[in-house]
């Protein structure tokens, strides 16, 4: 692999940046100063320096982001902010959203550039779990929670899996469920007579915000990783 490329992927700067790391005699390979970023390196051998520091070669990313109101969940929009703006310092190609959250709904969304995983976890087969605080329009009826037990019909004849609906007061619930259709919250409550004026997710697979303010994030630990790709098993 090229030097460069190599500081590039981990997010130090971009590649027209990182000359002049070279030019400024920053980086060191095994100890010895690099000029040209052209130098070939063996990620999984060398020790590669800038400043002084060892530089890790990581090919994939993970990040937990609290998103916030007013974003959209896409790499690039004419009308809205997106919440890849809030990774645009780090320097990481191929970054993205794993699915989707609405312009108005907040809580975890994953951004990572493992495209592999991030399709698998937002598959049918994938079964992963997901969590929503919501609020509606009007009083909350108790024969909901059956109706939601046994899958609820959306508005074009799609049925869906079993949800377990928890009613926490006259207008607020906690809905789970294991799918991802397109504004499937939303939707669900609407078949049912419902609209939802807000919507957080709490939960995705078992990542939560923490204690994240609205637009920050953080990246995952090696166990956390490790734990979502035990869902290709």
């Amino acid at each position: 692999m090229r030097l460069d490329k190599f500081l590039s992927n981990a997010g130090l700067a971009s590649r027209s940046e990182i000359k002049h790391f070279f030019k400024d005699k920053r980086v060191l390979v095994n100890d010895q100063l690099v000029r040209q970023g052209k130098t070939q390196i063996d990620p999984s051998k060398d020790i590669i320096k800038v400043d002084n520091e060892v530089i890790k070669y990581k090919p994939f990313y993970y990040f937990v982001l609290n998103k916030p109101k007013g974003y959209v969940s896409a790499n690039e929009d004419d009308k809205y902010p997106t919440v890849m703006e809030f990774f645009t310092d780090l320097n990481i190609k191929g970054l993205t959203h794993v699915g989707r959250l609405d312009k108005d709904t907040t809580g975890v969304l994953l951004i990572t550039n493992d495209g592999k995983l991030g399709h698998f976890l937002i598959s049918p087969k994938s079964n992963v779990k997901k969590i929503y605080s919501l609020t509606v329009d009007r009083d909350l009826d108790e024969s909901l929670i059956k109706q939601f037990k046994e899958g609820i019909t959306l508005e074009n004849k799609e049925k869906c899996k079993p949800a377990k609906l928890t009613l926490i007061n006259k207008r607020k619930a906690i809905l789970e469920l294991t799918e991802g259709k397109y504004h499937q919250v939303k939707r669900m409550m609407r078949s049912v007579g419902y609209e939802v004026t807000s919507l957080n997710r709490d939960l995705f697979a078992f990542l939560t915000v923490k204690d994240l303010k609205p637009g920050e994030y953080y990246e995952l630990t090696e166990n956390e990783v490790n734990e979502l790709n035990k869902y290709y098993r």
